[in-house]
């Protein structure tokens, strides 16, 4: 191996243990507790070197959420091919997007702490936009299916998603009291509700 190629491996390594160091850290602590200090202590580097790699905090926090959408984007095609009517697939990708915000807590806290995703983020994040394109294919297939073809898709994935990410925020946040039988009975109810209302 050359001292090129030698000096690059030795710089992976040395990212991939800042990201390995900042998500333990998160586990910890939580994201609010994440600092670049931090990760340089659990690591046992210095700071600057940290920032030989991230510019800043937020770039590392740039990283985990192109690695949360991409881990939900999976999940959400799985869940959409395996289905054989557009109805069909936002019911299963309703209930992938619910999984994977309870199985993966500490990525949906940063995918979504500040609500949608912004256009600029989405122009950063490519994982954001394959996210949007996956649900309102569907909601376009549904559209065309139904006697209202003159119904606005994008107005339509905007309610989609406020619906299961108001769903889950109200259990994630702990105002939630109710059996998770319920919780699913009523995410059932209201995206049955969503699909019956386009295509009437």
């Amino acid at each position: 191996m050359g001292i090129v190629e030698r000096k690059q491996r030795q710089k992976e390594e040395v990212r991939g243990s800042i990201l390995r160091a900042a998500w333990h850290l998160v586990l910890e602590e939580g994201w609010q507790a994440l600092s670049i200090r931090k990760i340089a202590d659990a690591i046992e580097y210095s700071v600057p070197v940290i920032y030989t790699h991230f510019d800043n905090k937020e770039a590392i926090l740039h990283e985990f959420t192109k690695e949360g959408f991409q881990l939900l984007n999976a999940q959400l095609e799985a869940a959409k091919a395996q289905q054989t009517s557009p109805a069909k697939e936002l019911e299963a990708m309703a209930h992938a997007y619910w999984s994977f915000a309870f199985n993966h807590k500490e990525y949906y806290q940063l995918m979504y702490g500040l609500g949608m995703p912004t256009c600029e983020t989405v122009r950063q994040v490519p994982e954001v936009g394959k996210f949007s394109n996956l649900l309102k294919s569907s909601i376009e297939e549904l559209i065309k299916e139904s006697k209202r073809p003159d119904i606005d898709p994008w107005l339509k994935f905007h309610t989609y998603w406020s619906m299961l990410h108001g769903l889950i925020s109200i259990n994630l946040t702990g105002r939630s009291a109710e059996p998770e039988e319920l919780n699913q009975r009523v995410l059932e109810d209201a995206i049955s509700g969503f699909i019956k209302n386009i295509e009437n």
